[in-house]
């Protein structure tokens, strides 16, 4: 955890740790999603399922959807600490970003999201910027940089390109469950591997 904040550049609010007992509840908010979706996620169920008191709950959350949103930038992390480094080249940045939507696509929570409720994944993603944005728009702009200092990305503020393209990225995901009879996954790659990287080629 200390690394991955290390990495973070201004944009992000460094990154959040969650105690054991806090992490029963998250896993319990994980599981219901998963089973439920976002409305089966209760104080009443968060306690039942982790085995702990409502008062214990509410210790670190004030209602459920702040639980669900904690959940869900603990597993932005956890697939953001799956890249070893920062990408530093045009090349490794378009496939990083690729590598985490392939990644946020099979996740099973986030996964859940987009198949059965599209609009809680909205609300939970788009209607705002939340934390688990700002943690992948850190991400990005720290690459962006290094990219820039490569030459192989155009100038300009790395956060001001990191919006575009994490929209960019956010929206063809949002949207691939319903072009998957207008174009396979395939070409569905190809496609937005070219926005991508026209967004960032210099």
């Amino acid at each position: 955890m200390e690394e991955r904040q290390a990495m973070l550049p201004p944009f992000g609010e460094g990154v959040p740790a969650w105690d054991a007992t806090q992490s029963r509840v998250l896993d319990a908010a994980d599981e219901l999603i998963r089973r439920r979706g976002v409305g089966g996620v209760t104080i009443a169920e968060l306690s039942r399922r982790s085995g702990l008191s409502r008062p214990t709950v509410y210790r670190s959350w004030s209602d459920a959807d702040d639980v669900v949103r904690s959940a869900l930038l603990r597993r932005v992390i956890r697939l953001l600490d799956t890249f070893e480094r920062p990408a530093s080249t045009r090349t490794e940045l378009v496939d990083d970003v690729l590598r985490f939507s392939a990644g946020f696509r099979a996740d099973v929570v986030y996964g859940r999201l987009l198949d059965e409720e599209p609009e809680a994944f909205t609300r939970y993603t788009l209607q705002r910027v939340g934390s688990s944005q700002r943690m992948i728009l850190a991400w990005l702009a720290a690459a962006i940089a290094a990219a820039q200092d490569d030459g192989s990305v155009r100038r300009g503020e790395p956060r001001e390109i990191a919006v575009m393209l994490l929209l960019i990225a956010q929206s063809a995901v949002l949207s691939h469950g319903t072009v998957t009879e207008l174009i396979d996954e395939d070409a569905w790659e190809r496609e937005l591997r070219a926005a991508l990287d026209g967004h960032l080629r210099p």
